[in-house]
């Protein structure tokens, strides 16, 4: 009963780390903007191409990410640490958004950039994707993990399906709103990946700087 309550929590994260971080609302809103002068069969296949792009990125992330830690020799707690500073840096720009333009001449490859990257498939999302399969500890919490990506992938396309309905009824003014209550969450979530990282090279660290504490109990 345990386990399987660890798992159920496990998942809860996944899913609001990975949706949290993702953003689909800001991801609708550049959509929407992009294309609400093209044709309706563009649209469409322009969504299509950004979420498939982007669900093979982070399946493909997930996958390797031990194995490019392995190549790199790069150790689980470090790369929290440096993943947990890089989403501090994620929340303070959701915090404070840029907003960039885009010619009509560039409407063709908009399903790459940006919808791909950096708004769905980001270094943000990236990085958490990848903590997050190096913090799972069994099969259920791993599989969670690409449950979590095809979720938030799916959430991303209905709101982008449903983008222009959307600010139509809500409006740009109110839906600025919940990007900013989003960086809360991504930044928790990065200082949380900061802590566990710190606790976890903590006995690393005191072994090197201090050896006699290394067989002290």
């Amino acid at each position: 009963m345990a386990d399987l309550i660890a798992d159920l929590e496990f998942l809860a994260l996944a899913v609001t780390s990975v949706l949290a971080i993702m953003n689909p609302v800001s991801t609708a809103a550049v959509y929407s903007v992009l294309t609400e002068e093209t044709p309706e069969a563009d649209r469409i296949r322009v969504m299509k191409s950004a979420m498939k792009l982007s669900l093979f990125v982070l399946i493909f992330f997930a996958l390797t990410g031990q194995l490019i830690f392995s190549i790199l020799g790069l150790t689980l707690p470090a790369f929290k640490i440096a993943g947990g500073i890089l989403l501090v840096g994620v929340a303070f720009s959701m915090l404070n958004p840029k907003i960039t333009e885009y010619s009509a001449d560039q409407l063709e490859n908009i399903a790459v950039v940006p919808l791909a990257f950096p708004l769905t498939c980001g270094a943000g999302t990236i990085t958490t994707v990848i903590l997050l399969t190096s913090e799972a500890t069994n099969v259920p919490q791993l599989v969670s993990v690409y449950v979590a990506v095809i979720f938030a992938i799916i959430v991303s396309y209905l709101a982008m399906s449903y983008s222009h309905l959307l600010f139509r009824f809500v409006g740009h003014h109110e839906m600025k709103v919940i990007p900013r209550l989003m960086a809360v969450f991504v930044l928790a979530i990065a200082v949380q990946f900061i802590i566990n990282g710190t606790g976890e090279a903590l006995p690393q660290i005191l072994s090197a700087g201090f050896p006699s504490l290394a067989g002290m109990k």
